[in-house]
Protein backbone atom coordinates (compact mmCIF):
# COMPACT_ATOMS: atom_id res chain seq x y z
CA UNK A 1 0.00 0.00 0.00
CA UNK A 2 1.48 3.31 -1.03
CA UNK A 3 1.15 6.25 1.33
CA UNK A 4 -0.27 9.47 -0.02
CA UNK A 5 1.51 12.57 1.16
CA UNK A 6 -0.27 15.88 0.76
CA UNK A 7 1.24 18.11 -1.87
CA UNK A 8 3.25 20.96 -0.48
CA UNK A 9 1.08 24.02 -0.71
CA UNK A 10 2.37 27.42 -1.53
CA UNK A 11 1.10 30.36 0.46
CA UNK A 12 -1.33 32.63 -1.38
CA UNK A 13 0.21 35.44 -3.46
CA UNK A 14 1.35 38.32 -1.29
CA UNK A 15 1.14 36.36 1.97
CA UNK A 16 4.88 36.22 2.60
CA UNK A 17 5.33 39.90 1.69
CA UNK A 18 2.53 40.99 4.01
CA UNK A 19 3.93 38.85 6.81
CA UNK A 20 7.43 40.31 6.44
CA UNK A 21 6.07 43.88 6.23
CA UNK A 22 4.19 43.31 9.51
CA UNK A 23 7.39 41.95 11.06
CA UNK A 24 9.31 45.03 9.86
CA UNK A 25 6.64 47.41 11.15
CA UNK A 26 6.61 45.73 14.57
CA UNK A 27 10.40 45.84 14.69
CA UNK A 28 10.53 49.53 13.79
CA UNK A 29 7.77 50.43 16.26
CA UNK A 30 9.66 48.57 19.00
CA UNK A 31 12.61 50.83 18.14
CA UNK A 32 10.59 54.02 18.60
CA UNK A 33 9.24 54.75 15.11
CA UNK A 34 5.58 55.59 14.53
CA UNK A 35 3.51 54.14 11.71
CA UNK A 36 2.16 56.71 9.25
CA UNK A 37 1.08 54.65 6.21
CA UNK A 38 1.75 51.40 4.41
CA UNK A 39 1.53 50.03 0.88
CA UNK A 40 1.43 53.47 -0.75
CA UNK A 41 0.99 52.71 -4.45
CA UNK A 42 1.38 54.90 -7.50
CA UNK A 43 2.33 54.37 -11.11
CA UNK A 44 6.02 54.63 -10.18
CA UNK A 45 5.94 51.82 -7.63
CA UNK A 46 5.08 51.18 -4.02
CA UNK A 47 6.36 52.32 -0.66
CA UNK A 48 6.06 49.47 1.81
CA UNK A 49 6.01 51.57 4.97
CA UNK A 50 5.99 55.25 5.81
CA UNK A 51 7.13 55.81 9.38
CA UNK A 52 8.08 58.75 11.55
CA UNK A 53 11.35 58.72 13.47
CA UNK A 54 11.13 61.72 15.77
CA UNK A 55 11.15 64.70 13.41
CA UNK A 56 11.99 62.70 10.29
CA UNK A 57 9.65 61.07 7.78
CA UNK A 58 11.03 57.66 6.80
CA UNK A 59 10.22 55.77 3.60
CA UNK A 60 10.90 52.10 4.27
CA UNK A 61 11.56 49.36 1.73
CA UNK A 62 11.10 45.88 3.18
CA UNK A 63 13.12 43.15 1.47
CA UNK A 64 13.04 39.44 2.23
CA UNK A 65 15.41 36.79 0.96
CA UNK A 66 15.48 33.28 2.37
CA UNK A 67 19.08 32.92 1.19
CA UNK A 68 22.12 35.19 1.06
CA UNK A 69 23.34 33.32 -2.01
CA UNK A 70 22.95 36.31 -4.32
CA UNK A 71 23.88 39.06 -1.88
CA UNK A 72 20.93 38.95 0.49
CA UNK A 73 17.93 41.20 0.95
CA UNK A 74 19.74 44.49 1.45
CA UNK A 75 21.79 44.08 -1.71
CA UNK A 76 18.62 43.69 -3.77
CA UNK A 77 17.83 47.41 -3.54
CA UNK A 78 19.73 48.44 -6.65
CA UNK A 79 19.88 51.87 -8.35
CA UNK A 80 16.78 51.12 -10.42
CA UNK A 81 14.77 50.22 -7.29
CA UNK A 82 16.10 53.30 -5.50
CA UNK A 83 14.91 55.53 -8.36
CA UNK A 84 11.45 53.92 -8.25
CA UNK A 85 11.25 54.43 -4.48
CA UNK A 86 12.32 58.06 -4.83
CA UNK A 87 9.63 58.65 -7.47
CA UNK A 88 6.99 57.01 -5.26
CA UNK A 89 8.15 59.14 -2.31
CA UNK A 90 7.86 62.30 -4.44
CA UNK A 91 4.29 61.25 -5.31
CA UNK A 92 3.54 60.77 -1.60
CA UNK A 93 5.01 64.16 -0.71
CA UNK A 94 2.95 65.89 -3.40
CA UNK A 95 -0.17 64.35 -1.95
CA UNK A 96 0.83 64.87 1.70
CA UNK A 97 3.22 67.85 1.86
CA UNK A 98 5.44 68.12 4.90
CA UNK A 99 8.29 70.27 6.09
CA UNK A 100 9.91 67.29 7.82
CA UNK A 101 13.24 66.02 6.52
CA UNK A 102 12.95 62.63 4.81
CA UNK A 103 15.13 59.57 4.51
CA UNK A 104 15.08 56.12 2.93
CA UNK A 105 15.59 53.06 5.10
CA UNK A 106 15.71 49.39 4.16
CA UNK A 107 14.60 46.60 6.45
CA UNK A 108 16.30 43.45 5.17
CA UNK A 109 14.80 40.24 6.49
CA UNK A 110 16.78 37.06 6.11
CA UNK A 111 16.60 33.44 7.10
CA UNK A 112 14.90 32.77 10.45
CA UNK A 113 13.37 36.28 10.25
CA UNK A 114 16.67 37.94 11.12
CA UNK A 115 16.10 41.70 10.76
CA UNK A 116 18.77 44.10 9.54
CA UNK A 117 17.62 47.72 9.69
CA UNK A 118 19.67 49.90 7.35
CA UNK A 119 19.05 53.52 8.26
CA UNK A 120 19.57 56.13 5.56
CA UNK A 121 20.23 53.30 3.11
CA UNK A 122 20.58 55.60 0.13
CA UNK A 123 20.36 59.25 -0.78
CA UNK A 124 18.22 60.74 -3.53
CA UNK A 125 19.29 64.31 -4.12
Amino acid sequence: MSEQFPKRRRPPPGFIGETKERLARTYLESNGLTHVAHNVRCRHGEIDLVMRDGGTLVFVEVRYRSSERFGGAGASVDHHKQARLAAAAAFYLQRYPTSLPCRFDVVAIGDNDRVDWIRNAFDQS
